[in-house]
């Protein structure tokens, strides 16, 4: 059984927004690579929000309910950001050979 440390955790989340964990060893597996298309689709994402949000808080007519979207659209990137950084910072982490 893997520890649960090494464990891949899922960009999406399960019933109740509880964290989904991958255990398997093969990089090249469906699963493996439906995470990391997924991962790769959300920071694009995050990416052209990003673009947006600059343009947004440029533009000197932008409006009060305008602004709300936007941090609500990046309240969730930087929420799919941040599993992905976690999730890369384990498998890293799991995959160090001087680690105690």
């Amino acid at each position: 059984m893997t520890a649960p440390n090494e464990l891949r955790l899922l960009p999406w989340s399960g019933p109740g927004g509880k964290p989904c964990y991958l255990d398997t060893d093969d990089k090249a597996s469906y699963m493996s690579r439906l995470a990391d298309n997924i991962e790769a689709v959300q920071l694009g994402t995050a990416a052209e929000l990003l673009e947006h949000a600059s343009e947004t808080l440029d533009d000197q007519d932008v409006g009060p309910e305008d602004l709300q979207q936007l941090a609500r659209e990046l309240t969730r990137v930087l929420r799919d950001v941040h599993r992905v950084a976690v999730s890369r910072g384990h498998l890293l982490a799991a995959s160090d050979p001087h680690r105690p």
